[in-house]
């Protein structure tokens, strides 16, 4: 790779806060019936790409990387999770991001991604981030048919509960729940003052322009803006995470995998995706050092192209047109 202060990286120009032209917005039934807001972008002469987002995000956030994958000739595909972006909500409360079970959002991505695959030829790959990396690698582990490259990015493979330690974190979240209030936010996000807001960016990149581009998508869609996790979340978070931790499954993951982490990150356990990648034949991991934080595909562009040009080459090598 060229180094960080290299010419190469040079973002090309892009409307962060509008809609590429040529996408299709639109909804995708669940088993169930449930609506999933889908989109899609790109001609898929390069192949087929899934893209999967985090708590709480929406697909406005990654319609750049989107994009970026577009230009390349691929055909990209991006939902948002059950109960969370443009795809409606799972309590009465529109900015708490609940989820009963995560074997919820399990099932929406087997079903999602067997019409998906269904639907194109060539080379498939998906691309997820923190809570999403999570769910592609669960789904991996419980049956879902691999794709023929997969990328992670900050993966949700630990919960980063301090101060408190997770013994602690977990008692709290299952006593909530028992008392009746796993439905509700398990905290509040504060975003009222420049410093907390402030505070709230450094945690997920250090882009300020990129951080005030969610927001801007939040206040102009308010239908689409979430706030803090239910304690049902966290409590399925704490429980999912360590269920891939502590049982068989991951060492039989073979689809080729490239996975990027922040060692800064003040969201998921970097440790335990470097324990992750270790159990994983094959798996090859970069690590980022104080210059990223969680959201590395929206971090400034020194970090952020560098780590879209790992993920081009990696997809070049082992899926290749």
């Amino acid at each position: 790779m060229p180094p960080m202060d290299s010419p190469r990286f040079v973002a090309p120009p892009f409307d962060r806060r509008a809609w590429p032209m040529d996408g299709r917005l639109d909804h995708w039934s669940a088993p169930d019936g449930w609506p999933l807001r889908r989109y899609r972008l790109g001609t898929g002469a390069r192949g087929r790409m899934l893209v999967l987002g985090g708590r709480g995000d929406m697909i406005e956030k990654y319609l750049e990387v989107i994009q970026h994958w577009a230009a390349r000739d691929w055909a990209v595909t991006s939902f948002d999770w059950r109960g969370q972006g443009g795809s409606g909500r799972l309590t009465d409360d529109p900015l708490c991001g609940h989820i009963e079970d995560f074997g919820q959002w399990i099932a929406d991505l087997k079903a999602f991604a067997a019409d998906w695959r269904g639907q194109g030829e060539g080379p498939a790959a998906m691309v997820a981030h923190s809570m999403g990396g999570h769910l592609l690698l669960r789904a991996l582990v419980e049956g879902m048919a691999a794709p023929d490259a997969a990328v992670t990015v900050a993966p949700m493979m630990g919960v980063h509960s301090a101060p408190l330690p997770r013994w602690l974190a977990v008692a709290i979240a299952e006593t909530m729940c028992a008392l009746g209030f796993g439905r509700k936010q398990a905290w509040t996000q504060k975003e009222e003052s420049e410093r907390q807001r402030h505070i709230r960016q450094k945690r997920l990149t250090h882009d300020p322009d990129r951080y005030a581009d969610e927001l801007w998508w939040r206040d102009h869609s308010r239908d689409v803006a979430l706030g803090s996790p239910s304690w049902k979340w966290v409590e399925q978070a704490l429980s999912s995470t360590r269920r891939l931790a502590t049982r068989p499954g991951l060492e039989r993951i073979a689809v080729p995998l490239l996975m990027l982490a922040a060692r800064d990150d003040r969201l998921v356990s970097t440790p335990a995706i470097r324990r992750t990648a270790a159990r994983i034949p094959g798996a090859r991991l970069h690590v980022y050092g104080r210059e990223a934080a969680h959201e590395i595909l929206r971090e400034l562009d020194s970090v952020r192209l560098d780590a879209l040009a790992r993920i081009d080459a990696f997809l070049d090598e082992v899926a290749p047109r």
